[in-house]
């Protein structure tokens, strides 16, 4: 029985998995887990590439000693965030996407190609942290003097496994640099930008083998977490989906870009996806809650502040997708000042933060939805929820009598599950 092996990484987590086939049926058994998230340092916000690379060779080997013979191993992490490198030598620090260092420089990227111009060529939403201002940024501190190339964080992790450079189509669409109609870099905006053209090559697709790592074939998955999360969906036929991690991604499956002005100011985003279009809006999602519980309550399981939020009737809402919640110094300090900046009383129990998250994030998800369908044109009458959020029975509940639709709620490894399924039939033609 042939076994594969997904890395996934997120900004809080990172786990090893092994799947295989069996009976018609992908099972899956997790070797590894460690902490993961951002380190401080000088002011900013930055990740320790060492101790990730640690980590992800332990988990290899702990995955080789359970089972000596592995078929292929993929990494996938969030998107944005890169390594530059002047020949192979990583140019450090490598920064994290919520440090606050792009805010200077957002006027001056825009001042030279109007987000306009930038949406109807990328179709990527606006984000602060978007790799597209972080290069900026970079060029700004003269961090790009001498560079020749860059990889974002799971094509680095591989490169540093089998010693090929690749750059992955779903994970480049992250960047805000990628042209939606062809699907490669977008030369118009790298030149616009003064970006060395040296840094941007031809874009892989997901399936394509690098190499390999002690006899293990290292394949590229779609390397966004979100692009291989959407591939791990069981969904039947056209609906929506909701990604419920660290951020929320609420969308779906469409054949072609949509790069109207009216998708633009909606801040919808057309990332890349295994022959497909991921069209979709980044909410918030668990990082405030979790973020609330490791203030607040870091000793209560989330089956307890849920009887408390029970007993809360506080009506207060927030606008979850505000930049006052990407990394606020305290989240109950910001939720409480937005709060009495939109009129309602603060919020005095551990239920009424939570009770007040929930209903945001379920509100957030059903003006999402209704926005989609105007766009898109279409109606949807499912929505598969999948990640840590699905395990939420209190929000999940929110969240179907917000957007109307029928939630079906998938408390599994998506990511992982998508990681796998395309390293499996990577090797298909191999196995012939």
């Amino acid at each position: 029985m042939k076994r594969y092996l997904a890395i996934d990484i997120g900004a809080s987590s990172g786990r090893h998995i092994l799947g295989w086939r069996e009976n018609g049926e992908l099972k899956t058994e997790e070797v590894y887990r460690f902490q993961n998230g951002a380190d401080e340092e000088n002011g900013h916000l930055v990740w320790d590439l060492e101790r990730l690379e640690r980590e992800v060779r332990a988990g290899i080997d702990c995955a080789l000693a359970k089972c000596p013979q592995i078929e292929s191993l993929s990494i996938d992490t969030w998107g944005v965030d890169y390594v530059l490198f002047r020949g192979d030598e990583p140019v450090l620090p490598c920064y994290a996407y919520r440090d606050s260092r792009t805010q200077a420089v957002i006027d001056q990227v825009h001042e030279k190609i109007p987000f306009e111009e930038l949406y109807a060529r990328t179709g990527i939403q606006f984000q602060p942290f978007n790799t597209i201002y972080q290069l900026y940024a970079d060029k700004a501190a003269g961090r790009l003097e001498g560079v020749d190339g860059y990889l974002m964080l799971p094509e680095y992790l591989m490169w540093r496994l089998c010693g090929k450079k690749a750059h992955e189509y779903t994970e480049a669409t992250t960047t805000g640099l990628v042209n939606a109609a062809s699907g490669e870099f977008d030369k118009v905006i790298i030149e616009k930008l003064g970006f060395p053209p040296a840094l941007f090559h031809e874009l892989s697709q997901p399936g394509t083998v690098l190499g390999k790592y002690k006899g293990i074939r290292v394949v590229l998955c779609p390397t966004h977490d979100t692009a291989s999360a959407v591939e791990g969906i069981p969904m039947e036929g056209e609906e929506l989906f909701l990604s419920s991690g660290t951020w929320s991604l609420l969308g779906a499956k469409l054949l072609k870009p949509i790069t109207t002005p009216e998708s633009r100011i909606a801040n919808f985003s057309n990332e890349g996806g295994v022959g497909y279009v991921r069209y979709l809006k980044n909410i918030m999602g668990m990082w405030m809650v979790n973020t609330l519980r490791s203030e607040l309550c870091p000793e209560q399981s989330f089956s307890e502040i849920e009887k408390e939020v029970e007993k809360s009737g506080y009506e207060g809402l927030v606008d979850v997708t505000s930049q006052a919640f990407l990394a606020p110094k305290s989240m109950s300090g910001a939720v409480k000042s937005t709060l009495l900046e939109n009129g309602y009383p603060a919020p005095e129990t551990v239920g009424d933060y939570f009770r007040c998250a929930y209903r945001s994030l379920a509100i957030g998800y059903g003006n999402a939805v209704r926005e989609l369908e105007q766009l898109t044109g279409r109606h949807y009458e499912k929505l598969y929820l999948v990640g840590g959020g699905a395990k939420n029975q209190f929000l999940n509940r929110l969240t179907q009598a917000a957007t109307g639709k029928t939630v079906i709620a998938l408390p599994i490894e998506a990511t992982a599950l998508g990681n796998l399924q395309c390293q499996i039939k990577a090797a298909q033609p191999a196995q012939k």
